[in-house]
């Protein structure tokens, strides 16, 4: 490849890379000066309103309260294709790293052993 051609090819990536950048910044800071952030969470407020008034009613109709029924999950379930060959990946590469360090320390015994 040529010198020209490289540098070619390095401005284009770079640019590319400048560009997106750009317009996930800009992204951003138009949906923090639009209020969007400040819309979800009054979202999640008025949710818990709704929640409040939900128990208070039930109180007031002599119902069987759990809490779970009024409290969103803080628990989230990230898993996903990708995170589980993942982890089977890192599962099945400790499996096999400890079981050729036990067979070698069990080969250096028997050599040991031996002599």
């Amino acid at each position: 490849m040529k010198p020209e051609d490289k540098t070619k090819l390095y401005t284009k990536i770079f640019n590319t890379t400048f560009i997106v950048l750009l317009i996930l910044f800009l992204a951003l800071y138009v949906s923090q000066s639009t209020g969007y952030y400040d819309y979800e969470q009054h979202k999640k407020v008025a949710l818990t309103e709704d929640k409040i008034k939900q128990f208070e009613k039930d109180v007031h109709d002599g119902k069987n309260i759990d809490i779970e029924n009024y409290l969103e999950s803080p628990v989230k379930n990230y898993q996903n294709k990708i995170s589980q060959l993942g982890y089977q990946l890192s599962y099945n590469i400790g499996k096999y790293t400890k079981l050729g360090i036990k067979e070698t320390f069990k080969f250096l015994g028997r050599i040991i052993d031996d002599n």
